[in-house]
């Protein structure tokens, strides 16, 4: 890892006149300042969080980044993170990446103040992923696949499961499906995409561009993305929202709207959240390995912290999971 004497050297400044440049100082030029700064930028210098160029020690401590703290998906995922870590004697840092570049996660990553890191925040780009890793320093990602020596990957079958919630849909007789996805930049939510196209292919249904929707993943976003389909004049059959908070936020946009789940339309999620089973009608969901992820992933820094080899790449199933909100669609009798 480069230290401060080395940015000086490549800039052919003291060690102090660099300190100085690095800290925005009115005590050094503009100029020296770039000079400095372009020579840091080219190691890939990061200052140290706590005090400049002190030897790095051992902080016994992970950090989960999370894109919200808020969301009732992250739960299960924190517990099995929590579970691991307590029971190896080590802390655990959940942070919001709220902020993005400029957020207290991305000051984590790039000066190092834990001792590995679980990433599930789709706002903490590649590139900051990608610098930050360093032998000695494992990130694991939840929600993307990279490829770097020091970067490791756990993804849930998403297209598989993306392909489960549509093919149920159609096997109960609708055909008209719209899709509510998450953000555009969501890796997870792309996948999701692709398993529902695969579907309608498979069963000879034609994509129709006006059925997907573009949502946020919260339950506002379902909520909002429900009424735009209701202004729609002719409304699908079933709804596929990518997931269970967006169907919930949904099933109150229908219900203000006197449509019923499911004799008027079926509806189905995406995650298996603890209140997925508790709305009215229960809601049909894609149930992911929530507990799970986050313990491997867990499991995984730890082996590297231990100096084990483990795989870079883990994927973990998917499943259906029926309930009230899906029905059998009522078709008209065939004229004789």
């Amino acid at each position: 890892m480069a230290t401060i004497k080395d940015v000086a050297k490549l800039a052919g400044v003291a060690v102090s006149t660099a300190s100085y440049a690095l800290n925005n100082s009115n005590k050094v030029s503009q100029a020296t300042k770039e000079k400095v700064e372009a020579a840091a930028k080219s190691l890939n210098y990061k200052k140290n969080g706590f005090a400049s160029d002190l030897k790095r020690t051992k902080t016994n401590t992970i950090a989960l980044i999370l894109s919200d703290l808020s969301g009732p998906f992250y739960s299960e995922l924190i517990q099995g993170v929590q579970d691991v870590t307590t029971a190896n004697g080590f802390d655990l840092i959940a942070c919001s990446s709220i902020g993005g570049a400029n957020s207290t996660a991305t000051k984590f990553l790039q000066e190092k103040r834990v001792d590995g890191a679980i990433i599930l925040a789709h706002n903490i780009s590649d590139e900051v992923t990608l610098q930050s890793a360093r032998k000695g320093f494992p990130l694991v990602v939840l929600d993307r696949k990279l490829d770097s020596d020091f970067v490791y990957n756990i993804e849930v079958d998403n297209t598989h499961g993306g392909y489960l919630a549509t093919e149920h849909l159609i096997q109960n007789g609708h055909r008209e499906i719209a899709y509510v996805s998450g953000p555009y930049n969501s890796h997870d939510n792309n996948l999701r995409f692709q398993g529902y196209m695969n579907a309608l292919n498979d069963h000879g249904i034609a994509y129709q561009p006006k059925w997907k929707i573009i949502g946020d993943f919260t339950r506002e976003g379902g909520y909002r993305t429900t009424k735009m389909l209701i202004a729609q004049r002719k409304f699908p059959h079933a709804i596929f929202y990518a997931n269970d908070e967006m169907a919930i936020g949904g099933l109150e946009a229908l219900r203000e709207n006197n449509i019923s789940v499911p004799d008027d339309i079926s509806i189905i999620g995406f995650d298996d959240i603890q209140l997925a089973e508790y709305v009215s009608p229960p809601l049909s969901t894609i149930k992911q390995p929530k507990y799970e992820a986050g313990s491997l992933a867990v499991h995984v820094i730890f082996q590297l912290l231990a100096g084990e080899k483990v795989d870079h790449h883990y994927t973990l199933s998917t499943e259906l999971v029926k309930r009230q909100s899906v029905k059998q669609r009522n078709l008209p009798e065939p004229i004789t």
